[in-house]
């Protein structure tokens, strides 16, 4: 067999054409002789077409590694990174994530290419991305310098605090053309959290606990986006001072800070707080202040951060009015 490159589809060289020299082998001399050289014509025709068209595509074309002006295949590797693809209005030039991507609903139909920890590079290379956005403090830094190495055009997004939420989005607008849609939907979540602050803020001030998980015990610093909702909403984080964004602490530290408010992430099943039933000295069991809060709006930072909020500031605001119901 011998094996040429035809084109379909806009490529000129991607389908293979074939000539099967076995099947002439028996066939009359100088007929086989004509055959062949007509099937050869035809090869150096496409060949020919393939060259020309090649050499007619004046699209401009990124190196390997560098980002594109304005992305048209991305792929996010983490689940918030989707989000924000979406939020600045180019879901549509989406075409792999990361597992656990499942907001909006759209994105749970594209294909998945591993997570912070592994990634598929078989199946990324099979999508062609000209874009992938990665998270920079939630990937190991050698996965991302992978990644580069072997070619793909990589663009680390930052999202810690609550200011890195409307940078990212402003930043992935810029490489997707969707600055306009991106600065809007920024300039909406900046007004939002300031709307926040205005209610808030200056109530009387609550020490707060934030149990991300019971077992082992995490919480966060004071650099993380959910302290700065705290923050907002008039409360303090009583684990800010640490030095790690999300440390493990054990159950005496907590004891010690005594805590007014106890807060926890909690998307059904069993009850965050019921381990804090064994210390009814706390003040935050003294006053009954344990809030359930959303996973899903909480646990991601998008512009769904605002529901969060508002439902941290709600859930403060009934603290303060237990505190003063026991204070009587």
């Amino acid at each position: 067999m011998i094996y040429v490159r035809s084109p379909r589809h806009g490529n000129p060289v991607r389908r293979a054409r074939l000539i099967d020299v076995h099947s002439l082998r028996h066939s009359n001399p100088v007929r086989r002789t004509r055959l062949i050289d007509a099937r050869l014509l035809d090869v150096r025709v496409l060949l020919l077409a393939a060259f020309l068209l090649v050499g007619c595509d004046k699209t401009p074309r990124p190196a390997a590694g560098e980002l594109p002006e304005r992305a048209e295949r991305i792929v996010t590797l983490a689940p918030h990174l989707a989000e924000l693809v979406f939020a600045v209005g180019a879901g549509d030039r989406l075409v792999g994530v990361s597992a656990y991507s499942d907001y909006p609903p759209a994105v749970r139909d594209l294909p998945v290419v591993g997570d912070a920890f592994a990634i598929n590079l078989e199946r990324l290379r099979l999508l062609q991305p000209d874009l992938l956005l990665v998270w920079s403090t939630g990937m190991p830094a050698k996965t991302v310098d992978d990644l580069v190495n072997a070619g793909f055009p990589v663009l680390r997004i930052h999202t810690i605090g609550l200011e890195d939420v409307a940078s990212a989005l402003r930043r992935i607008g810029e490489v997707t053309g969707s600055s306009e849609r991106a600065g809007q939907v920024a300039a909406a979540f900046e007004a939002d959290l300031a709307e926040l602050a205005a209610s808030y803020g200056d109530r009387d001030r609550l020490q707060v606990f934030y149990q991300v998980s019971a077992r082992p015990l995490y919480t966060i610093n004071d650099a993380h986006y959910i302290s700065g909702l705290i923050r907002i909403c008039g409360g303090r984080n009583v684990f800010e001072d640490l030095g790690e964004l999300a440390p493990t602490v054990d159950v005496e530290a907590v004891i010690a800070r005594d805590p007014e408010v106890l807060l926890a992430p909690h998307a059904g099943g069993e009850d965050p707080f019921s381990a804090w039933d064994r210390w009814p000295s706390i003040n935050a069991n003294r006053y009954g202040s344990r809030f359930r809060l959303p996973v899903d709006e909480l646990g991601r930072a998008t512009p769904r951060l605002i529901a969060g909020g508002e439902a941290v500031c709600k859930a403060l605001e009934t603290a303060r009015q237990q505190r003063r119901a026991a204070s009587q």
